[in-house]
């Protein structure tokens, strides 16, 4: 088994020029059970583990412990780390129910309750053209219902996200190099490395920064979610309609170039459950030259509040996984970090 990692404290101040975040959530309507509000940030545990095909994944239920969940003043049942994992015996949990309204109004992204009578899903596979599996293996399904493979989380239901089980992502990291007004690649002065530069949004739902991304959609290949997510949120394309043919052209170049899969698996998100969970592809996209997207104007759209070129360092604080995506970007890049 691989190592135990550290990981930083939720929120808290980013000492680059992305500025300051946290995960905030507005309030709408209270829990009918209220818990005093554990917080894990005060003590962050992180573990690596190997699912049952050996895979090495990251499972960190730090954001998936936060309370209130978002959007909401539901508080989790307080779960400390050592009492995560479902093979450990605990007879006294209780976690709240929650899924919020707009989930409930069974929008076209959203699974109906359990307790509609024509609802019968398959999961751990294609059902339909929905994704029921999960990249961490077989999940198990007690009472009907999908248990999340990382563990406890303090809430059953879906919060809000639309599937029960995996609900899956992908999110385009959209890299190049630094370069002073010569041209030439800015390197870190400690480290002699060359500092390289991704896409970052801002969230609109929590403040935090982060990678561009979304759903995939029912019966979407996924390189064809990495190119609408980035042009939607970075590029603002659903307000830009008959963008000119050089920028179409440079969008097919960099989306049809040789590209860097980063991670595949579940995602330590503030939005999971004991019965929903995000699960996502991260998958690198480079300009090595910069010629591609230099000449691409960034522009905030869809759930993007602002969007903006950010020096990728270890100093960075990024909505649930997407540090530690960067991360490998860097390192298989040979950046600094």
């Amino acid at each position: 088994m691989p190592p135990i990692c550290q990981l930083r404290s939720v929120g808290g101040l980013v000492t680059t020029s992305l500025g300051r975040c946290g995960l905030r959530s507005s309030c709408h309507g209270r829990s009918a059970n209220h818990r005093a509000t554990w917080a894990p940030s005060s003590f962050v545990f992180a573990y690596w583990y190997s699912n049952r095909n050996r895979r090495p994944a990251m499972t960190s239920h730090v954001k998936a412990l936060t309370s209130p969940y978002p959007g909401s003043q539901v508080e989790r049942w307080p779960v400390p780390p050592e009492k995560v994992s479902w093979s450990v015996d605990w007879p006294e949990y209780e976690p709240v129910e929650y899924t919020a309204r707009p989930v409930l109004a069974q929008p076209v992204w959203a699974d109906p309750p359990h307790s509609n009578e024509d609802f019968h899903p398959k999961y751990n596979t294609l059902d339909g053209h929905v994704q029921r599996t999960s990249f961490e293996g077989v999940y198990l399904v007690e009472d009907g219902k999908p248990k999340n493979p990382s563990g406890r989380t303090g809430v059953t239901g879906r919060g809000l996200l639309g599937r029960w089980g995996p609900n899956h992502a992908a999110d385009p990291i959209i890299t190049r190099w630094k370069r002073n007004t010569s041209g030439e690649k800015v390197t870190d002065p400690e480290t002699g490395k060359a500092i390289l530069q991704f896409v970052a949004i801002q969230r609109k739902d929590c403040g935090q920064w982060a990678i561009p991304g979304g759903m995939v959609d029912p019966g979407e290949v996924i390189t064809a979610t990495l190119r609408r997510e980035f042009c939607e949120e970075a590029l603002n394309s659903l307000e830009r309609a008959g963008e000119e043919k050089d920028t179409q052209e440079r969008i097919q170049s960099l989306f049809s170039q040789d590209h860097l899969p980063v991670y595949k698996g579940y995602v330590d998100d503030p939005r999971n459950t004991d019965n929903a969970w995000m699960e996502t592809q991260a998958v690198n996209f480079h300009d090595d030259t910069g010629h591609i997207l230099d000449q691409l104007a960034l522009e905030a759209g869809d759930d993007a509040g602002k969007v903006q070129w950010a020096d990728i360092s270890q100093n960075h604080s990024l909505y649930a996984n997407h540090a530690h995506f960067i991360k490998i970007v860097a390192e298989k890049r040979g950046a600094c970090w």
